[in-house]
């Protein structure tokens, strides 16, 4: 690395936009232990720029079930703690966009983040994802802009043919570091493939699991797993020559989420996309339930501290 990047990466290293990620306190927000708000309230407290929610965090008080007045109430908050909110769904059908936007509205949201979910053979599921695209584009101009997540099934250069066969200006590609496994995919080739198009971030650490010709993930601590959290993250900070390329960090420390294969080195140019559910966190045991979920705030607040020592490492090359 040159004099200029090292100088560079410092300057960014410095002032990077981290975002708290529901994710991080899933299980609380499984039980209802943190809600939307509260989230907010975290972010002040550990100067964060924003909070990346998805619509069903937080179940009964979830986004997704607030009122008008409610979602305004978290509007406000966040605009008196002056925090950025993005929302995140978990699909890519018409109504599940609907319903996002109608959200993202509501709490005075800049961004939403979605992924596709289908089942069948690539061709018809690339086909599928670029209809609700199509139809999506008619929101390019609504003062939102839209990230399509590499999210397990899809690889990318795939997901780099939607977005520019799209020809929409506000639709990009959110970058998760863990998700390209399930793929068959290298962490860091599948940043180089995507990198002219990603401008968020999910990050986290896992471990990489052989699952006969393809390979699962389980999240866990950072800097605990198998994924070159470093180099992604100096690669990230460095996109974009006039400005940075990636404007939000999501932090996303959702230890032991796990995540099967679903691409294969044998699979041929078009293989069967199986069905998926939305992302999912095992549940503790009964008697275990308050003890876990302490040490899940425990984890997301060491995440917090963990990329930030990152980003001093950085600074330091000067």
């Amino acid at each position: 690395m040159g004099k200029c990047n090292q100088e560079l990466l410092a300057e960014r290293a410095r002032n990077i936009p981290l975002y708290l990620h529901a994710y991080a306190f899933h299980l609380n927000m499984r039980y209802e232990r943190v809600l939307p708000g509260d989230l907010l309230d975290i972010a002040h407290q550990q100067q964060l720029k924003g909070v990346k929610i998805h619509v069903e965090d937080g179940e009964s008080q979830s986004l997704q079930k607030l009122n008008d007045r409610q979602l305004h109430d978290f509007k406000e908050k966040a605009q008196k703690y002056n925090l950025d909110v993005h929302i995140e769904t978990s699909a890519s059908d018409q109504a599940t966009l609907t319903d996002a936007i109608r959200i993202a509205v509501a709490t005075g949201a800049t961004s939403v983040r979605f992924y596709p979910r289908y089942e069948g053979h690539l061709n018809d599921v690339m086909a599928k994802i670029a209809n609700d695209i199509a139809w999506l584009s008619q929101y390019d101009d609504c003062g939102l802009s839209f990230t399509i997540e590499q999210h397990e099934d899809l690889q990318g250069h795939e997901l780099v043919t939607l977005v520019n066969n799209s020809r929409m200006k506000n639709l990009s590609i959110l970058f998760d570091f863990g998700n390209m496994i399930n793929a068959n995919e290298q962490p860091l080739s599948a940043l180089e493939v995507m990198s002219s198009l990603i401008t968020q971030v999910h990050i986290k650490d896992a471990k990489i699991i052989k699952e006969g010709k393809g390979w699962g993930h389980e999240a866990c601590r950072s800097g605990y797993g198998d994924l070159p959290m470093e180099e992604m993250l100096k690669a990230l900070l460095l996109l974009g020559e006039d400005k940075p390329q990636v404007h939000a960090f999501g932090l996303e420390e959702e230890v032991e989420y796990y995540a099967p294969a679903f691409r294969f080195d044998d699979e041929g140019d078009n293989p069967w996309i199986p069905w998926r559910d939305a992302s999912y966190t095992p549940l503790p045991d009964a008697d275990m339930i308050d003890a876990r979920l302490a040490q899940e705030k425990e984890h997301a607040l060491a995440q917090i501290q963990y990329i930030r020592d990152l980003c001093k490492k950085f600074t330091d090359y000067q």
